[in-house]
């Protein structure tokens, strides 16, 4: 009689391990897409840059004219006085003139003391200025434009590495959902040979220990399919998570059927990485730094114009009302050697970039080489697990077979099934694993296109 469990895993194996099909992987495009755009790192990361461009914007500002209004009031008594002799000077010249005259149309003046405080006096003005001629404000703004590329290579290294993460969960639930899938079908099997088995010892065919072993072969089936379920809801909370989705979405899953391109073994350029490009940005920073430093050789040239009002007792009209135009000029001409040790500052942190950059560089390249190798020995794993999963079905088979007629035993046979089972595990986990590594080489040559 044909035995019908056989083929339980036929399914599975066409689903997974063909090795023919069109490949497409329209759903973790999506998927990332969609973790781009929600996942709150990403978002953080924005705002920060959001924040430097705005930086820069306040350092073109600097350029134009800036007008400010200001205002004073004083009410003073006391203080200093300069004394002025009015009474000396013109009233004996007034008491000749009275005389003259006959009449008093002449008074004594008194002595007068001049508050220097002005008393119940205001000032009120609309100050503009401009700056003619500053570097400071030059490499203040180049810098600032600096720090926007930066931010902006800190967002592709976020979106990098998120992509590199959510491709890894990606795969990592694939693999656990398949391998609950074999447990299920492995679970469906032994059932099915306990079924056989105790059959088999109710007519007196077999002995009860083949029976307490098909028992014993259920119980670890079970056991093994309860801890994939909870690695594979485990995978897709992890999955979510990186989606900025609640963690018990469902998740839609490509059919990968194929070996990713074997492409990725043969590049060795790491120059996409976006650490390197900090680097050099930040290397063009220090430049700029340093010519800041230096600017205190170039003065600062500046204008300005007050139109403004100021009088006593609060009087506004022709006399109160006023203009200032004037011209600044500013020119550091000896600071202690403050400045030259500015300079020295920057060239120092310049040459630690040059260092830094060197072994950021050779730092990447080992990892891509790693990495490299890591895909190569996943590749060699899957092309053996392969091998091995023809094999123990054949060789399943053909025990399988041997025992119906009476020409195997029992734990020859659960043998050949446990190597089954195992080969299509082994399949299953080398399909993945080579997946991972594809995605780990695409974030160390720094590969995917991140729109």
């Amino acid at each position: 009689m044909k035995n019908r469990t056989f083929y339980y895993f036929a399914p599975i194996l066409m689903a997974i391990f063909a090795t023919q099909m069109v490949y497409g992987q329209g759903k973790l495009d999506a998927y990332i897409q969609e973790g781009l755009a929600t996942n709150q790192s990403i978002k953080q990361q924005n705002f920060v840059l959001e924040k430097s461009v705005y930086a820069l914007k306040e350092a073109k500002s600097m350029f134009l004219p800036e007008v400010t209004f200001s205002t004073t009031y004083t009410k003073a008594n006391g203080g200093r006085t300069i004394d002025f002799p009015t009474g000396d000077l013109f009233n004996g010249v007034y008491a000749t003139l009275n005389q003259l005259t006959g009449t008093n149309a002449f008074p004594q003046l008194q002595n007068q003391k001049i508050l220097l405080n002005p008393d119940n006096f205001y000032d009120a003005k609309f100050r503009t200025t401009l700056p003619i001629l500053n570097a400071e404000l030059i490499y203040n703004k180049r810098i600032k434009k600096q720090q926007v590329d930066l931010q902006k290579a800190e967002v592709l290294l976020y979106k990098r590495e998120l992509v590199k993460e959510i491709k890894t969960a990606y795969y990592s639930y694939q693999k656990a959902v398949y391998a609950t899938g074999i447990y299920e079908s492995s679970l469906r099997l032994v059932e099915e040979g306990q079924r056989i088995n105790t059959k088999l010892y109710e007519n007196s065919k077999v002995n009860r220990t083949v029976v307490l072993r098909s028992q014993n072969e259920v119980s670890k089936i079970n056991a093994s399919l309860t801890g994939s379920r909870k690695t594979a809801e485990s995978a897709r909370y992890y999955f979510n998570f990186l989606l900025n989705r609640p963690l018990t979405d469902s998740v839609i899953l490509d059919d990968i059927k194929t070996l990713p391109a074997r492409d990725q073994l043969l590049g060795n350029s790491v120059t996409g990485r976006e650490e390197l490009s900090k680097l050099r940005i930040a290397k063009d920073i220090n430049g700029n730094l340093t010519g800041l430093a230096k600017s205190y050789i170039v003065p600062k040239l500046g204008t300005f114009i007050d139109l403004g009002s100021q009088a006593f007792d609060w009087k506004f009209n022709s006399n109160s009302r006023y203009y200032l135009f004037g011209i600044s000029l500013e020119w550091n001409l000896f600071s202690s050697g403050k400045n030259n040790y500015r300079v020295k500052q920057a060239i120092a942190d310049r040459e630690a970039l040059a260092s830094q950059t060197d072994y950021v560089q050779q730092q990447l390249f080992t990892e891509l080489k790693v990495r490299q190798a890591s895909m190569q020995s996943a590749i060699a794993q899957y092309e053996a697990a392969q091998s091995q999963l023809k094999t123990s079905q054949i060789y399943y088979g053909d025990m399988l077979k041997l025992y119906k007629q009476g020409m195997a035993i029992y734990i020859e046979l659960l043998d050949a099934q446990n190597q089954w089972i195992d080969a299509q595990l082994h399949a299953n986990i080398a399909l993945y694993d080579t997946w991972i590594a594809d995605a780990a080489i695409e974030r160390a040559n720094a590969s995917f296109t991140i729109q």
